[in-house]
């Protein structure tokens, strides 16, 4: 019982990468670039430049291949976990392949190291660990995921107890 108490999370964040189309949004949108482009292989066809029909539909299945492929990437999570004990770091790859990592959040920060040009990674340290969370989220989202992630820790280290015999009546 004690166990599981301590198990119980603290802190949890759940990262996936954004992704605006639903299943059906995808058939839709292979649907028109492949409608599109059949038009354009039909019309160069009829005007006697017959070999950019092959070409054409060398390109419908490479869109089709690179579309399928991007949402694949839907699969991909992380979640962060901070308990009692630890904090676990559980991700998901496009495979659906797991790779749970546990850090000691006592000498832990949370840090963004910034780059020119691109949107900070954010950074978990504390000894010689070193481990970068939320790769696919934007900067405003990381750097809100960032204070709350440190808050967090903050709390944990800091922890508020409530004595009755302190309390003013």
């Amino acid at each position: 019982m004690r166990e599981a108490a301590a198990e119980a999370p603290l802190f949890e964040a759940v990262i996936v990468p954004h992704r605006s189309l639903s299943r059906r949004g995808l058939a839709v949108l292979i649907g028109a670039v492949g409608g599109a482009c059949a038009l354009t292989a039909t019309l160069f066809f009829f005007l006697g430049a017959w070999p950019v029909a092959g070409f054409s539909g060398a390109e419908i299945a490479l869109a089709a291949f690179l579309i399928r492929y991007h949402a694949r990437a839907a699969r991909e999570s992380e979640v962060v976990l901070l308990s009692e004990q630890r904090l676990r770091i559980i991700q998901t790859d496009r495979r659906g392949a797991r790779r749970e990592r546990v850090l000691d959040p006592v000498w832990l920060k949370v840090e963004l190291h910034e780059r020119p040009g691109r949107v900070p990674a954010l950074l978990l340290t504390g000894g010689r660990a070193r481990c970068e969370i939320a790769a696919h989220l934007g900067e405003a989202e990381k750097r809100d995921l960032a204070q709350a992630l440190a808050e967090a820790l903050h709390e944990w280290r800091h922890p508020r107890f409530d004595n009755p015999q302190l309390r003013k009546t």
